[in-house]
């Protein structure tokens, strides 16, 4: 059968129709990708780039002068001999003694029995503990360790947990010793009179309240060194609320690392006379107001976590809380189920207890007042390598560097406590 020329040609194109639109369909297809999935992948890298850009600007620890000042210190004393001389060993007297006010005074008042009782080869009794009111007395081991305590004078001094029935009912010879007595002060004015009566009651007094070491102590003296860093320790409950309190802290302060500042601070002494400009020196307290402006100035922010020692929240803390809204006192840090005993308004020495070890660990430390709480801080925090220590001044200008107002304890080195430790 003969085929019509017409036909094939028709079926010629008809075919050729069909590739030509087949190669268009599939050009269409993965051009229509290849050219939409490079648009595609364009716009999210874009948005990508601004996420980055916005998580790069949002700060992820809050700024502040953080910088720890370098104190790689170890002590510079040795343990006193292991044995007691024969004289302490037969000796019948006793020392008595009762720690009061507070922390800062109990350090400096062990400091000086031990020294004492030591030089004159009695027994120590261990002291019972006296607030400011009338009545408030409390055990030795209501507060401290008193194991710690009695094996850390083994061999230093002989030591007695309850003092002796013969001496309890009869009247004591009352010693008034300065702190820091020096042995001729011992020797002339405790020592006779202890010779004389057997048994004599320490009462130390102050006649200055900083702990600038004097000409006479730059050595170390082992006995009065161990007294004051290696005697006193925090009996079990009162050790665990100060870390429930510090790691309550460090919680709040995860935009700083877990880094929070502690300024003592306490609205009773700042009302007082005591309070006041002290010559050419400048001031020796600061208000709420101007410890606020102090650390602003210093490069805190208002991310800052601040631990204020003011016992209960006051009216006046709002001028800091305005610029640092995370300051808390230790009604909202202490542990819900130890507010009826660590904060009984009848004694306040369990709070001074708190404070006084938080104030030594703490990342910073800012004394608004000066006086004894501040130096045996001070001393508390150079024992144990936190040399960061602000003392607040008021700033011309708008800013200043951190640096310039570490406390004279650190940068001169001139506390007491550099001669118990040094650098090696």
């Amino acid at each position: 059968m003969a085929v019509d020329p017409k036909h094939l040609l028709g079926a010629f194109l008809t075919l050729s129709m069909f590739g030509m639109l087949a190669n268009m369909i599939k050009k269409d297809h993965f051009d229509s990708v290849e050219t939409q999935l490079p648009q595609l992948s364009a716009v999210q890298f874009e948005v990508m780039k601004i996420e980055e850009h916005k998580v790069a600007k949002v700060p992820r620890v809050s700024k502040g002068p953080w910088n720890k000042v370098s104190q790689d210190l170890k002590p510079c004393w040795k343990r006193p001999g292991a044995r007691l001389t024969e004289e302490a060993e037969t000796s019948s007297g006793y020392v008595t003694f009762s720690l009061t006010n507070g922390p800062e005074f109990h350090i400096a008042q062990v400091a000086d029995a031990v020294v004492v009782a030591k030089y004159l080869g009695a027994t120590l009794v261990i002291p019972d503990i006296r607030g400011s009111k009338l009545g408030d007395k409390r055990n030795f081991a209501d507060i401290y360790d008193t194991e710690k305590f009695v094996k850390s004078l083994e061999g230093v001094v002989k030591t007695m947990k309850e003092q002796p029935a013969e001496i309890a009912a009869g009247k004591l010879a009352v010693v008034k010793i300065p702190n820091r007595a020096t042995e001729d002060y011992i020797a002339e004015h405790v020592e006779p009179l202890f010779r004389a009566k057997g048994n004599i009651r320490l009462v130390s007094f102050f006649p200055s309240v900083n702990m600038k070491r004097s000409e006479t102590e730059k050595e170390a003296d082992s006995v009065a060194c161990l007294a004051m860093f290696g005697t006193l320790e925090l009996q079990k409950e009162v050790t665990e609320t100060v870390d429930s309190m510090l790691a309550r802290l460090r919680t709040l302060s995860r935009r700083s690392d877990g880094q929070f500042v502690a300024v003592d601070l306490r609205i009773d002494i700042l009302q007082g006379k005591g309070c006041k400009k002290s010559g050419m020196k400048g001031k020796s307290c600061y208000s709420p107001e101007e410890i606020a402006v102090f650390l602003e100035k210093i490069g805190f922010d208002r991310e800052t976590t601040i631990y204020v020692t003011e016992p209960r929240w006051h009216e006046s803390l709002e001028a800091l809380k305005d610029k640092f809204p995370k300051t808390y006192t230790k009604e909202s840090i202490v542990p819900a189920d130890k507010k009826e005993k660590f904060l009984n308004i009848e004694s306040l020495l369990l709070e001074k207890i708190l404070d006084f070890h938080i104030c030594s660990q703490s990342d910073v430390f800012v004394p608004a007042i000066s006086g004894l709480f501040y130096a045996n801080v001070a001393g508390r925090r150079i024992a144990s390598g936190r040399g960061n220590i602000l003392v607040p001044s008021q700033i011309e200008g708008f800013s200043a560097p951190a640096a310039n107002f570490v406390s004279s304890y650190i940068s001169k080195k001139n506390h007491m406590a550099y001669s118990c430790f040094c650098d090696q």
